[in-house]
């Protein structure tokens, strides 16, 4: 028969613990109890290098979560500086291509027809003549020449009239299972259905629209489509008998119009020869190509797509045009074409000389383009390669706005300007111009205590900020280790058996888990899917602690088999106390110490673990700040050389942080078990 003691049962009724004793056996009710706490705080304390480690960590605390709530500096906020800078300021050249502006909603321009002006339109310009047609699989176009500088582009109302060729060109070839021609040169619409009709398996010729067409099998189901041509061919029956000779004559001399009876023709060239398009005179504008640019006089004024195109369309005619119910008009001043509103204000200047910011913004004062381009066509004169202009340039600010006093007045520095040829024809002009821009790498001052990182970060912040993250990670990780350990390592310790040996086994494949590449093909997919630098650091830290609760799950599966054979513990069952209770009420508690322990003293290790995976750029991503990011952004040995002040202080915090939990896990560790310094 079993025996057991009356005390365990009166503990086991108490909810107390194997450390705590009952006094008195006559009342439950009136049970007291002895707690060794103060004992253990006593030989805590006792512990210096435990209470050295303490008041660290309370500094670190104090440092992390306090001091960002006093200090004027936030954990993102950018810090900027006005500062003397050689750039790249401004590209000067003389504009050769044309640029277009829409005339028209209702017509879309075909890309093909867009991207062939510049050359159609130098073509013009070399002929001397003033029409060509351009077509593609969207229809023909019409280029009139304004003048050398402007081109206005319409859709053509009329249609081909005749062609002209001799002898026999390949256009295409013919599949006859597909039922479709690839053409050689242009695709000439119909031809399929035309040859279809008059197909012929041994090869043989048909005429469509006036054109002779031949065919011959090449190989296997495909056919070799020829143009037969001897002469002009004319679709249209209405024109003049002298139209063959004249449209024969300008294909021979390659001109791109003729006229014949008061009517105009435009040519273009084909694989077989050339076509014939009547100007009808009825074409809609499409858009205006020029090689000029809007240099506007005052920043004051904002001349739009819309203007400028209507400016083009009267630029020879002098008239005054409205846009957006302002009046304007084109003149010609001392030889330069001034665009003016209806008060006779300048508004900019027409010119095919572009002085434009290296970025391509439009925003140096008209004076100063005037200067560049007189220098400009001083060098070209004189041959010479680089010139120095001194300058007075305006402030700027982070969006590259000019900046003001209070006053209203445009703040100015001087400064010298090289203007340097390229090779290209194009002009380079750098300068030393004080500019806004990030206050990068700053010394210590009192503004930034710790100085400036590599994106204008005040360093202090950032590590005060930092640390809230790396200790909140290392709280978090140890949390989840702890708690998935105490309940399989309970379970395991409670049941044995099967329970036992299948959780044991689960813990043996953690072990073999090879954390750091686990980490390390995490962060990879987690920057591939670009995920939020938050979701980044939640998911760090939950697969930080599921993988790293095995050892914590082997110690308490250890202490609860010894503390389940113990008599409190039969003394519970007796009492018929749920097995729920058994485990978290009487064994856990027991372990607690132990945990503790474990939990200190691994909170050094997840930290150095996450701002190792930080520094690599596997774990929280800028512009989060962990003590891990901030070495990371000088990882580099110049860097590291140069900016001693931004990674030297977070790896001091690191090791102190480190040290000091360790100090604590080891004075805990002395002060529940003081038998352990013998």
């Amino acid at each position: 028969m079993a025996s057991y003691n009356l005390n365990e049962i009166l503990k086991a009724k108490a909810g107390l613990t194997g450390n705590q004793v009952a006094v008195g056996l006559d009342d439950v009710a009136r049970v007291k109890v002895l707690s060794p706490g103060r004992q253990v705080f006593k030989r805590f304390i006792r512990n210096r290098l435990a209470v050295f480690g303490s008041i660290l960590l309370i500094i670190m605390f104090v440092f992390s979560f306090i001091g960002p709530i006093f200090y004027h500096c936030g954990q993102k906020e950018i810090f900027y500086k006005y500062d003397s800078q050689n750039i790249n300021y401004a590209l000067a050249k003389e504009i050769t291509s044309y640029t277009g502006y829409s005339l028209s909603s209702d017509i879309s321009v075909p890309r093909s027809i867009s991207t062939s002006v510049n050359s159609v339109a130098k073509s013009l310009i070399e002929a001397d003549e003033d029409l060509a047609v351009i077509t593609s699989d969207d229809g023909a176009f019409l280029l009139r020449r304004v003048n050398d500088d402007v081109f206005m582009l319409a859709q053509m109302s009329g249609s081909k009239v005749a062609s002209v060729g001799e002898g026999s060109t390949l256009i295409g070839t013919y599949d006859m299972i597909g039922g479709t021609i690839s053409f050689t040169g242009q695709e000439i619409e119909g031809l399929v259905d035309a040859l279809t009709k008059n197909f012929n398996r041994t090869g043989g010729s048909f005429t469509y629209e006036g054109v002779r067409y031949s065919y011959e099998k090449d190989v296997a189901k495909s056919y070799n489509i020829y143009s037969e041509m001897d002469g002009v061919v004319v679709f249209d029956s209405s024109l003049p008998e002298s139209f063959s000779d004249a449209f024969e004559k300008a294909a021979d001399n390659k001109a791109y119009s003729f006229t014949v009876g008061g009517k105009t023709f435009c040519l273009e060239k084909t694989p077989m020869g050339y076509d014939a398009y009547l100007v009808s005179g009825n074409e809609k504008n499409a858009s205006v190509y020029t090689r000029l640019t809007f240099n506007v006089i005052s920043s004051d004024v904002k001349v739009s797509d819309s203007l400028k195109a209507n400016a083009l369309l009267h630029i020879n005619d002098g008239k005054t045009f409205d846009v957006d119910g302002t009046s304007y008009k084109i003149t010609e001043t001392d030889g330069l074409l001034i665009l003016k509103d209806g008060n006779d204000n300048e508004v900019a200047e027409l010119s095919s000389f572009s002085v434009r910011r290296y970025t391509g913004e439009d925003s140096i004062e008209y004076d100063l383009k005037k200067e560049i381009e007189e220098f400009v066509i001083t060098m070209s004169e004189t041959g010479a390669t680089s010139e120095k202009l001194v300058y007075n340039l305006p402030y700027q600010d982070e969006n590259g706005l000019y900046v003001y006093d209070e006053e209203g007045n445009l703040q100015y520095s001087e400064a010298e300007l090289t203007i340097t040829q390229r090779y290209t024809g194009e002009y380079v002009i750098n300068c030393d111009q004080v500019i806004y821009v990030i206050d990068m790498f700053a010394t210590s001052s009192k503004e930034h205590i710790l100085g400036t990182d590599g994106d204008g970060f005040d360093v202090l912040a950032r590590i005060m900020y930092g640390g809230r993250v790396s200790l909140m990670v290392g709280f978090v990780v140890v949390f989840l280790e702890i708690f998935i350990g105490v309940i399989m390592g309970g379970l395991a310790g409670y049941y044995g058996g099967w329970v036992d040996n299948l959780i044991m086994r689960l813990v043996d494949i953690f072990y073999c888990l090879p954390s750091l590449p686990i980490m390390i093909i995490l962060g990879a997919t987690m920057d591939s899917l670009r995920m939020d630098t938050y979701v980044r650091l939640v998911i760090m830290m939950a697969t930080l602690g599921f993988l790293g609760w095995a050892s914590v799950a082997r110690m308490v599966r250890g202490q609860i088999l010894s503390l389940r054979e113990q008599e409190f513990m039969t003394a519970a069952e007796a009492t018929g106390i749920r097995v729920r209770k058994r485990i978290f009420r009487h064994l856990i508690p027991n372990v607690m110490p132990q945990l503790i322990v474990i939990a200190t003293m691994g909170m050094g290790s997840v930290i150095l673990t996450e701002s190792t995976l930080s520094f690599l750029g596997l774990g929280v991503k800028h512009p989060l700040a962990t003590w891990g990011t901030i070495i990371n952004s000088v990882s580099s040995a110049t860097a590291m050389a140069h900016y001693q002040h931004i990674w030297i202080p977070v790896g001091l915090l690191i090791c102190l942080t480190v040290i000091a939990f360790n100090f604590v896990g080891d004075g805990l560790r002395d002060a529940y078990d003081p038998k352990s310094k013998r």
